[in-house]
């Protein structure tokens, strides 16, 4: 008892840290959703389908994922635990170790994918702006090729092939996460994100909006509504694609909802917040790929009048996504060592990530991250089924130390979430996983 009293992750956190209301929720969830792999994403589901189908697929898959996002959310305020307290009341003390350090590798996995797409945007900015020459054959992903992720000398030597505007930009985005967790996360949310950081964001969103939909005026709007899909993706194809972003952010929910007013609040917040910007960075997605074609969407945006100072802002806003998975982080690497502060994980991760940046080919490791993120699928199926609907706070103290009927829906969750697409491409993974589990485990409690 005494250890789980010392481990601020794994008990519920008092009332007086629970600062956030509804449009503190909201303003946090609506910035987190907002990136250029969300817009990348949704350029993805045309030309396959067509223009009313992606929509419809967009507008569905964000509310249903959103809606998902905010009842995780609420079952963290009403409980007051964090995602790692969650998976400890759900699997037992013992087994929710392994959920806990899977859930850090993907964290950092991503936070290091983030600083990669944040750097590269920037580097292309500066070119466009004639900051800088064309880019060089050496880039980050294929600069890269030390094989010892943990060797510093590799790290040293990988880094020193790049060229320098990229180390230089690399750093400095990483000294900003160091400083941003070095900070407090109420903090940040309720007097940066929610007052100045967010209105920018959407301004930016409005302004690249307004610009491509003028392109569509151009091309002509009964034209692009009509176009048919060339197919090789079905709808629930597409709604599975679309409800992929909202689930990815399953895992880290409760570490902010936790500090919230009433579950409630939480559960508003956080689903209008995350559908408005999903929804709408799905769409402009599909905007930029119907007015713009191009492989590159960054390019693709830069063309957009004004698109530099746009795209400028956007890419800042990528910073809360990786301050959001290494303070989400942060908090499980506390839940397993409660020696070192949640601010401590967070400089320590942010450092790591960093020197990773440097050394691996995170667009050549995206495919792992995403089979990686599939296990956190189920893994939440059965924590809503167990969970969901309580109106007590799961006691971790004299817990079982596994629950091998939660353990064992988990399993079964991962097989048929991989084994789905070999028997049918037409209903997607996602949604008939999460039924499954949830039914499974609601039925086991």
């Amino acid at each position: 008892m005494s250890t789980i009293a010392r481990n601020t992750a794994l008990i519920p956190l008092p009332a007086a840290d629970r600062l956030f209301g509804w449009r503190d929720h909201a303003a946090l969830w609506l910035s987190l959703g907002v990136g250029l792999l969300v817009m990348q994403v949704g350029a993805y589901l045309v030309p396959a389908l067509g223009t009313q189908a992606a929509l419809a697929a967009i507008l569905g898959g964000s509310v249903i994922g959103a809606g998902l996002l905010g009842w995780t959310a609420k079952i963290g305020c009403d409980s007051g635990l964090s995602s790692a307290g969650l998976m400890h009341a759900t699997y037992g003390s013992s087994f929710a170790r392994l959920p806990v350090v899977l859930n850090i590798v993907q964290l950092i996995g991503w936070t290091t994918f983030e600083l990669v797409v944040m750097r590269d945007g920037v580097l292309a900015i500066a070119r466009q702006a004639g900051l800088m020459g064309p880019a060089a054959g050496s880039t980050a992903g294929s600069a890269a090729t030390a094989p010892a992720v943990g060797a510093a000398a590799g790290a040293a030597e990988a880094a020193s092939s790049l060229p320098l505007p990229t180390v230089v930009v690399t750093l400095v985005f990483g000294a900003l996460l160091v400083a941003l967790l070095a900070g407090s996360m109420v903090g940040l949310v309720r007097r940066f994100i929610g007052r100045f950081g967010l209105p920018l964001v959407v301004l930016s969103l409005a302004w690249l909006s307004w610009q491509f939909l003028g392109k569509a005026q151009a091309t002509g709007w009964a034209d692009l509504w009509n176009r048919a899909g060339e197919g090789g993706m079905s709808t629930l194809s597409a709604l599975d694609l679309v409800i992929a972003m909202p689930i990815s952010w399953l895992p880290l929910v409760a570490d902010f909802s936790r500090h919230g007013h009433d579950g409630r609040s939480a559960l508003r917040g956080t689903w209008l917040g995350y559908a408005v910007a999903n929804a709408w960075c799905y769409a402009l997605g599909v905007l930029v790929a119907l007015t713009t074609p191009s492989p590159d969407l960054v390019s693709a945006l830069l063309l957009a009048q004004g698109g530099l100072v746009a795209l400028g802002l956007i890419l800042i806003d990528e910073v809360d996504n990786a301050y959001g998975d290494l303070y989400s982080g942060s908090v499980a690497g506390h839940s397993l060592a409660p020696g070192w502060s949640t601010r401590q994980w967070g400089v320590q991760l942010a450092v790591l990530c960093t020197a990773l940046a440097l050394v691996l080919p995170m667009h050549s490791l995206e495919p792992f991250l995403l089979m990686l993120s599939s296990v956190f699928v189920p893994l939440y199926g059965v924590i809503l089924g167990r969970l969901g609907g309580r109106t007590d706070v799961p006691s971790l103290v004299g817990a079982k130390r596994v629950d091998l009927g939660a353990v064992a829906v988990w399993v079964l969750g991962v097989a048929v979430f991989h084994l789905l697409p070999q028997w049918t491409t037409e209903l997607g993974s996602a949604l008939p996983t999460l039924a499954l589990t949830y039914v499974l485990a609601r039925i086991g409690r």
